[in-house]
């Protein structure tokens, strides 16, 4: 019976206890995280964004793939046509409304692949916390580039921004 007890209950112990030793001498790395942030893999996809194309116009011609392509349903979109006097895209129809709640979302990059113009894109800005839930619905004025190529400057390098 002693065996049994050596055998199944001291042999994990000490083989626990010798992981953590080891673990322990190994070097702490710590990140003082709101002023320094830690490089993200280049494939890492978290805040959606709405692009426009250079001229101001929206890419997003209302289809509806994305939303199609979505596994976990969470994303709306009403369309509607565009007219001369109010063009909101270069296609024939627009995105009225475009809804995607957060909470639901998984992250996949399904809705990037879908979509024909490549309007919604997915890029490395993971800061999304919030405190109500109905903030965590993103809106088209939230998710809307203010300018052309908004979205992508979370992607340039912060060296150089700090550094002058």
């Amino acid at each position: 019976m002693s065996v049994g007890i050596l055998k199944d209950i001291v042999k994990p112990i000490l083989t626990g206890l010798g992981i953590t030793a080891r673990r322990l001498r190994r070097k702490k790395v710590t990140i003082g995280y709101p002023e320094e942030k830690r490089e993200l893999y280049p494939r890492t996809r978290w805040r959606h964004f709405l692009t426009r194309y250079e001229n101001g116009l929206e890419k997003c011609i209302g289809c509806s793939l994305c939303a199609g392509a979505c596994p976990a349903k969470c994303i709306n979109v009403v369309s509607a046509e565009n007219t001369d006097e109010a063009r909101f895209s270069p296609g024939e129809r627009y995105a009225v409304r475009y809804e995607i709640n957060m909470l639901r979302c998984i992250f996949c990059g399904y809705c990037q692949e879908a979509c024909p113009t490549g309007a919604i894109v997915l890029r490395q800005n993971f800061e999304l916390a919030d405190y109500k839930v109905e903030d965590f619905i993103y809106t088209k004025e939230m998710l809307l580039e203010s300018y052309p190529g908004e979205a992508d400057e979370c992607l340039k390098p912060k060296a150089a921004a700090s550094a002058g």
